[in-house]
């Protein structure tokens, strides 16, 4: 059996997508926080678990069986290594043979804050004895294609990366990766650093988007702390303004760039192209605004 964690999450969704075009439904467990919210992967075939990474309890019931455990990191920044560990202590008790682990680009030497909890978490599944495999993802295309509404308001795409080249991928293609390593064997010990074909500065996904949309959306690169200001009052939470400037600030210094296209070998097709991810990106919001 096969088990993902945060299953109805943007991530787990895509995975468990690419699973079942590889795998009967009934051979896949949906771990959730909220069970009503996976009704419709019930539906499916899927046996739906309830795994709250704040409570060990429902971990260690919701692992029983699972011989394959795909991690997915926990969205709460700050408090995800004791609920990674939570979830690592009872993957040790229910004896699973694989534990995969959505990981940072380069977790070991990235000077992103965000690595920190990513890099003891890796150590922590290390030092359980659990086989392992870790998936070292890099940027989502949508991580910036988010902004674009914002952008096409002001004519302006802002920013801290400056001339950063950022190795940028789709949510999907992460998530074709994630599959893949499930299905095979002989993943035990193996570390992959995932990241888009192509690298993009975002003076270059502004371009993009200006072609695309027929607008001129020049790129302006900010301080750290004026672009944090500017999400902030934007009605961003602190925290999260804090993350995507700070990130954005390591990557002008080549964080979140790689070239050894580990991630296209591994699904076996091209990353999705920038192109796709903002013609995708703009259709989404031409239907929203309808």
């Amino acid at each position: 059996m096969i088990a993902i964690t945060g299953a109805t999450g943007q991530l787990g969704q895509l995975v468990i997508e690419q699973l079942l075009q590889k795998l009967p439904a009934n051979q896949i467990i949906a771990l959730v926080r909220n069970p009503a919210k996976a009704s419709e992967l019930q539906a499916r075939g899927l046996q739906v678990r309830t795994a709250d990474y704040d409570q060990p309890d429902t971990l260690e019931t919701a692992l029983q069986g699972v011989d394959k455990l795909l991690l997915i990191s926990s969205s709460e920044v700050g408090k995800r290594l004791e609920q990674h560990r939570n979830v690592v202590s009872a993957a040790k008790k229910a004896g699973v043979k694989l534990l995969a682990y959505t990981s940072i680009l380069n977790a070991e030497n990235s000077i992103m804050d965000l690595a920190h909890e990513h890099k003891e978490t890796e150590q922590l599944i290390k030092a359980s004895g659990i086989p392992f495999v870790f998936l070292r993802n890099g940027w989502y295309t949508e991580n910036y294609t988010a902004g674009i509404p914002t952008a096409l308001q002001f004519n302006l795409l802002l920013g801290s990366a400056g001339d950063g080249k950022l190795s940028l991928a789709a949510r999907a293609d992460y998530a074709a990766a994630a599959a893949e390593v499930l299905v095979r064997d002989n993943q035990a010990g193996k570390v992959y650093e995932l990241a888009g074909d192509e690298a993009y500065t975002l003076a270059e996904f502004a371009a993009e988007l200006s072609q695309q949309t027929g607008k001129h959306i020049p790129y302006n690169n900010l301080p750290e702390a004026e672009y944090r200001t500017i999400l902030q009052n934007a009605g961003l939470p602190e925290w999260l303004a804090e993350l995507l400037a700070s990130s954005d600030a390591s990557a002008a210094q080549g964080t979140l760039f790689d070239n050894s296209h580990q991630l296209s070998q591994l699904i076996g097709r091209a990353t999705t192209p920038l192109a796709e991810s903002i013609k995708a990106a703009l259709t989404g919001a031409a239907h929203a605004a309808h």
